[in-house]
């Protein structure tokens, strides 16, 4: 049976990781993946709802089906926490 591609995609490393405050101010988590990403999203985003962040998740959905890239992923990522008011470090 061949490999799923789709894994290795969403844990391939971005050129370069976001760091973000996602648990209190200060304290940065590193999220260098969209896999890792897409799970900040769904587990620990301070918000539920957002234009910024249903594109995201939405992205990170489409680099697995590949019609996406992981820049892509990240750029989303970004922008959906910018709405959050989360502190980055880009």
């Amino acid at each position: 049976m061949p490999k799923d591609d789709s894994d290795s995609v969403m844990q391939a490393p971005w050129p370069k990781p976001v760091l973000l405050a996602l648990e209190e101010p200060g304290k940065y988590v590193t999220i260098a993946t969209t896999q890792a990403a897409s799970w900040a999203m769904i587990e620990d985003w301070p918000t539920e709802d957002g234009a910024a962040l249903d594109k995201a998740l939405l992205v990170c959905a489409n680099v697995i089906k590949g019609k996406r890239t992981n820049e892509d992923a990240r750029r989303a990522f970004i922008e959906a926490a910018v709405e959050a008011g989360i502190d980055i470090k880009s």
